[in-house]
């Protein structure tokens, strides 16, 4: 497969050592000194390609990926307040859209372990539920998509919560029908994930920790390995993996 990278900071070059070593070729790398390469022959040639950027340049990189006929993995948060025209993009005009707030395979588990405890924990009022994720200073969203995505799984299965919300402490917790985010930036932590539930005799909690990047460079790789044979359509983690089937 012929890959073209858009973002060539730390996840770029995991990706591309990733799908190097998987046997597929990168045959462009588009980062914000060479915008000019998305009209380039080369990027042209590729089968798909795999966005990690910023939520400020997102959104104008999957339309110029769309307008040269690539479908798009991405995995770049904080711009889902237009995914809707994204969605639109792939019904009306056939384009094939790949998107996880976390590509990690662990995390996919943890998504879907997360699904099914909330499921439970809604039959069980004497536990509140809140949220701790922990990344690296260079991160600019807060708080990680990830968490938001952890949170909206939370709220739609947990009747007593309607909304979440960034606390500075979970120490201090907003009222009890909101779902508590505490986010901390610290060294170069990859990503990591809690989810506590708390009563006044004891304590439930499931976690993530991410020990390096590979994980979520490999899952981007899968994803664009899947891509081809799902053209026109928005794709998730749940459409490659399908945990809810089991």
């Amino acid at each position: 497969m012929k890959i073209a990278l858009v973002g060539y900071g730390k996840m770029g070059q995991a990706v591309e050592r990733i799908a190097v070593e998987r046997g597929h070729a990168i045959v462009s790398k588009v980062d914000i000194a060479n915008q000019g390469d998305f009209e380039l022959a080369a990027f042209r040639s590729a089968d798909v390609a795999i966005e990690f950027t910023t939520p400020q340049t997102a959104f104008d990189n999957y339309i110029k990926c769309f307008n040269a006929g690539l479908p798009v993995v991405s995995g770049t948060t904080g711009w889902l307040d237009r995914l809707d025209e994204i969605k639109e993009r792939c019904t009306r005009q056939g384009n094939t859209f790949f998107y996880a707030s976390n590509f990690s395979i662990g995390v996919n588990i943890f998504f879907a372990l997360n699904r099914y405890l909330a499921k439970i924990m809604n039959r069980f009022p004497t536990y509140d539920v809140a949220l701790k994720e922990i990344h690296h200073v260079h991160k600019k969203d807060a708080p990680s998509g990830t968490a938001i995505t952890l949170a909206q799984e939370i709220i739609g299965a947990i009747d007593r919560k309607i909304s979440w919300q960034l606390v500075d402490s979970l120490a201090f917790l907003p009222a009890q029908d909101i779902l508590p985010i505490e986010v901390l930036r610290e060294g170069e932590v990859p990503g990591y994930h809690e989810v506590t539930y708390r009563s006044a005799i004891d304590i439930i909690s499931i976690a993530h920790n991410a020990e390096t990047r590979d994980g979520f460079a490999l899952g981007a790789v899968l994803a664009a390995e899947f891509v081809p044979n799902h053209a026109g359509a928005f794709l998730t983690m749940n459409d490659l993996f399908r945990f809810d089937e089991n």
